[in-house]
């Protein structure tokens, strides 16, 4: 594998990523790094984005950080892709929509489990920690391939995937969307709104989520 196709890998994987940190990954030197970027970034590959800094660094120029294209997704096929939606067809064609939906929910459960037992507790939960909650939903949605980051906005923050790994079948299937927003709500304990989606032909998936205390026992 070469230097462009590490790279490449590296963000599907592991993205956004700035140029340093694929400098320590590759052990090459920083500029080399960016002049592999500049090319990439070049024939469309991948993107630049301003990623978020920590409130503790203070003010400065936000740190730039790389991700893939849609053309950079497809150097990787969809190989499985073909197998995943005749299986959806055939459960649609045998339990209709509701089974769709209930198959959809059960895998993002599945991906978010870890983080929503922790959100198993009674009581107000402060806008910090709607925020905190993001920030692990994120987490546990790169650990699953989705490169996940959150950011922030005038009304509280958004959940930004760059990368979907079920963008193919997504895009036939969107309950597999839905589901996922309908689940991150949950967790969160708060209406959350779906912006953009992969599936419908964007280049990241967008959920905006409100910051605003909510009151768990509510909802019980």
């Amino acid at each position: 594998m070469d230097t462009r196709e590490t790279i490449l890998n590296l963000l599907l994987k592991d993205g956004p990523l700035a140029a340093t940190d694929l400098a320590i990954r590759l052990s090459m030197s920083a500029a080399g790094v960016r002049r592999q970027l500049d090319l990439l970034e070049g024939e469309g590959f991948i993107t630049a984005t301003e990623a978020r800094q920590s409130k503790v660094r203070g003010r400065g120029r936000p740190a730039k950080k790389f991700i893939l294209t849609a053309k950079g997704r497809e150097q990787f096929g969809h190989g499985y892709d073909e197998l995943a939606v005749n299986a959806l067809r055939a459960l649609r064609k045998s339990g209709g929509e509701d089974a769709i939906m209930v198959f959809a929910r059960e895998r993002i459960e599945e991906i978010l489990h870890s983080v929503e037992k922790q959100t198993a507790t009674e009581g107000a939960v402060s806008a910090e920690e709607v925020e905190e909650l993001a920030q692990k939903l994120a987490e546990e949605l790169t650990h699953h391939g989705y490169a996940a980051e959150v950011q922030e906005n005038s009304k509280g923050v958004q959940l930004c995937t760059h990368h979907c790994p079920i963008s193919e079948v997504a895009s036939e299937f969107p309950e597999l969307c839905a589901a996922e927003g309908e689940i991150i709500s949950r967790i969160l304990g708060q209406h959350v709104q779906p912006l953009a989606t992969i599936a419908d032909g964007n280049g990241i998936c967008t959920t905006n989520i409100p910051i605003t205390p909510i009151d768990r026992r509510s909802n019980a």
